[in-house]
């Protein structure tokens, strides 16, 4: 993790600690079958797909066990999650989910270890990075994309520059005045980034919590 960069699990969601190394992020639980609903049409009927950012562990699960075709690579930068990931993956007794990897996608050059994915999906990760590290993970996945591979990309966003509401307003501005080069991005502007990368954008999916889910495909 390069040194200026802030720790992300200081500053994202609460994780409550459990058993065996397992977390527990009351937000993950909460948002994940509505996640499930909205990806369901995006997934294909079998193929493997990347988890950037897994966090706590507790939404792959679930997606092997809804998409049980496709084999999951759980991945994440701090110890404690990849522990979590790890416990929670083990703990479902699932075979198409993956033990967890270290990857941060936010550095060049990841998609070669990581090619050929059906599915990339993350969640809950563009507000706590910057800009260059958006555009670096966003270039980079379309690489490690199939040919028709679907990036999906769940969060809260900006429209333009205008926010969904007060409270997101206020979160933006508590992150930026910690670390000024992160917070909420535009989801137009994070479809532009994934149009330089030559992938083909679709309509964004309203979710709840005023949050959206970005769609883009390899063509």
């Amino acid at each position: 993790m390069p040194p200026n960069r802030p720790n992300l699990s200081k500053i994202a969601s609460t994780a409550i600690p459990k058993d065996h190394d397992k977390l527990h992020a009351p937000s993950a639980f909460r948002n994940r079958e509505a996640i499930i609903d909205a990806i369901g049409p995006f997934i294909p009927s079998s193929g493997k797909a990347l988890e950037i950012a897994s966090g706590t562990g507790e939404h792959v699960p679930r997606y092997a066990a809804v998409f049980p075709n496709i084999i999951w690579q759980p991945t994440d930068i701090e110890p404690d999650r990849l522990k979590s990931i790890a416990a929670h993956t083990i703990e479902s007794g699932l075979d198409n989910i993956l033990l967890p990897i270290f990857l941060d996608a936010c550095n060049p050059g990841w998609a070669v270890d990581n090619m050929g994915q059906d599915v990339i999906i993350l969640s809950n990760l563009l507000h706590l990075i910057s800009e260059p590290e958006m555009q670096a993970l966003i270039s980079q996945a379309a690489l490690a994309l199939s040919e028709n591979g679907v990036f999906l990309i769940y969060g809260p966003f900006m429209h333009g520059t205008n926010f969904a509401s007060d409270d997101d307003k206020a979160f933006h501005e508590s992150l930026q005045n910690k670390y000024p080069e992160i917070g909420y991005k535009a989801f137009q502007a994070v479809q532009s980034a994934q149009m330089q990368a030559e992938l083909e954008v679709l309509e964004p999916i309203n979710m709840p919590s005023n949050n959206f889910i970005l769609v883009a495909k390899k063509k």
